[in-house]
């Protein structure tokens, strides 16, 4: 056996894998394989046998293919992944298994019907560098097939790849046109700020009684917000943190796909007028547990124990920045407990954005304030129904909405000024009324108070785009991506960077976007008429019609009017820009 010559040849080697498995395995089992099953039998296994490749071997989530042609292997990725994307169309964001795709060439030891070699360790390291949906090359791929296919590539640099003794060049794949400053904000790795960064994790109710969710989602915002107040921490939006609700996490993954330095977790059980919580602050890189502490207090002590937990976290996170910066952690507390209980209700149905649950929403915060006329959270919850109604198209009348949110919205600052999530509020009502002066004034006013609001981040970024400064926009549209990429309103922020696109004259790109923004939840009209007028630009006509098809089926009787009527852009060239695409698409007058 010694004497044996070992057999080897140079391939490419394709790795791919399920992004969120155990997440798919442990909702449902059964559907997540039959689910596999149906993919590999009409996609993958085709689509690989098509390119004359050979699949080594499969795993529960993944498998490895090799190639004798490098652009055969990347054809057969980006048909895989181009396929998944209209297999995925109907299927709701919370069950779709999407590929991740690493490509490496190298020379390969075949060992019977395997294949080893660190030319199959670095593709299955760069399939790990990939995002759901996405494909990863090494240098030497994107040498061999640049300029063979419609794509382009971006550059991630060079990355030292686990238990790869030299640093690998890694590209992502783009699947449909030329490489933007834009997508490559999103798409890149999310890469350590450089401030301390943190995530507080949705804390777990132990009560025992389901109807007290809403009061550990209320602790643990508040501790997110008494957070964000220290300038110098870069901290994870709520939205983002609320999408681990549920879930059996680990540390050093969620770290991972957030980018953060810090990881906050922990438990709360209320009985009668008493509650105690149990907190864990855990370095993220290596999981280790930094402090840990339990909390045992009348209900009544509520707010001096949030106040409590956000001081040690800072003391914990940053010592001497900690010192400086104690004093602004504490907010405005309301007078009231029973106000401050109805408001976190309408918090929990506001976050929910169908339109049951605005209208429910508003009801306690209508409530909340009768109990407490002061606090200033429930004046802005209930500004923010209106502008969610009109924002989902669930408003009777845009332009009552636009009246309606005002008013709450201005209250809220004056009761607090310095509120970062009162002025953006009231910066969001004003940029309803195409007012945008006022929007940028309140907006910035925001971040100036806590630049980690991805909201405010998006609502500024919004404002800019909707009066006529599209350029200017996608820094802090990508911001907001950044400090909140699991946010429910990023079907928002996608259709607002497809705005962007659009108005760039970039429309591959905008269509892109907002192909992107269609498979996030909600309905939102404005999803379809970016995607509408784009692909009418690029000529691609029957498309765009299928849209108008699509578009008109959910929401009857969309027209130019309505959207002249309920669009916010305030840049006449622009908006006549994005109506003329619209028109030659054939949407009716």
């Amino acid at each position: 056996m010694a004497g044996e010559r070992v057999q080897r040849r140079l391939a490419a080697i394709l790795a791919a894998d399920i992004a969120g498995y155990s997440r798919l395995m442990g909702a449902d089992e059964e559907g997540t394989l039959a689910q596999l099953k149906a993919h590999r039998h009409a996609q993958l296994d085709p689509k690989i046998e098509e390119h004359l490749g050979r699949i080594v071997k499969t795993t529960g989530d993944g498998m490895l293919a090799e190639f004798a042609s490098v652009v055969d292997a990347l054809r057969c990725a980006i048909e895989i992944q181009r396929g998944m994307l209209e297999r995925n169309a109907d299927v709701p964001l919370e069950r779709r298994i999407e590929f991740r795709v690493g490509i490496n060439v190298g020379d390969i030891i075949i060992d019977g019907g395997d294949i080893y070699g660190d030319g199959v360790n670095v593709a299955a390291r760069l399939e790990g560098l990939a995002e759901p949906g996405g494909i990863c090359v090494s240098g030497r791929v994107q040498e061999d097939a640049r300029g063979k296919l419609d794509i382009a590539f971006e550059d991630a640099g060079e990355q030292q790849l686990k238990n790869i003794a030299w640093p690998v060049r890694v590209y992502r794949v783009r699947l449909g046109g030329e490489t933007t400053q834009v997508r490559s904000a999103v798409a890149l790795p999310l890469a350590l700020p450089d401030k301390p960064s943190i995530v507080v994790l949705p804390f777990t109710n132990m009560s025992g009684d389901s109807e007290q969710d809403y009061f550990a989602d209320g602790v643990t915002e508040d501790i997110i917000t008494g957070l964000s107040r220290a300038r110098w921490l870069f901290v994870i939006a709520r939205n983002s943190s609320f999408a681990y609700r549920g879930r059996s996490t680990d540390v050093k993954q969620v770290a991972h796909e957030l980018g953060v330095r810090y990881v906050l977790e922990g438990s709360i059980r209320k009985v009668g007028e008493r509650v105690r919580i149990s907190a864990q602050l855990a370095e993220g890189t290596s999981g280790r547990q930094l402090w840990a502490k339990r909390y045992d207090r009348e209900l009544s002590d509520i707010f001096a124990m949030q106040d409590e937990i956000t001081e040690t976290i800072i003391g914990a996170v940053e010592p001497e920045l900690g010192k400086v910066e104690r004093r602004r952690s504490a907010g405005k507390r309301p007078d009231n407990l029973d106000a401050w209980d109805l408001y976190q209700r309408g918090m929990s149905h506001l976050y929910e954005y169908t339109k049951e649950d605005l209208q429910r929403a508003r009801q306690y915060f209508v409530q909340a304030i009768a109990k407490d006329p002061q606090l200033g959270p429930a004046h802005s919850g209930l500004a923010e129904t209106y502008y969610y109604e009109g924002v989902y198209g669930f408003a009777e009348s845009i332009s009552d909405n636009r009246e309606k949110a005002l008013a709450p919205a201005l209250r809220a600052v004056v009761l607090d000024a310095e509120d970062a999530g009162a002025h953006c509020t009231l910066g969001r009502a004003y940029y309803m009324r195409r007012a945008y002066d006022a929007a940028f004034r309140e907006l910035k006013t925001a971040l100036e108070l806590n630049p980690s609001l991805a909201l405010a981040h998006y609502g500024l970024g919004a404002t800019l785009l909707f009066s006529g400064r599209a350029a200017e926009s996608i820094p802090h549209l990508t911001a907001a991506i950044r400090l909140s990429p699991h946010d429910p309103n990023m079907g928002s922020f996608l259709v607002r960077l497809a705005d962007a696109a659009y108005f760039l004259k970039r429309y591959e790109e905008a269509a892109e976007w907002a192909m992107r923004a269609l498979q996030q939840p909600n309905f939102q009209w404005s999803r379809y008429t970016v995607l509408i007028a784009a692909l009418a630009q690029l000529g691609r006509l029957d498309e765009a019609r299928n849209c108008i098809d699509e578009l008109q089926a959910k929401r009857p009787n969309t027209s130019i009017a309505f959207v002249r009527e309920t669009h916010l852009f305030g840049d006449t060239a622009s908006f006549a820009h994005y109506l003329d695409g619209l028109r030659m698409a054939g949407l009716p007058d």
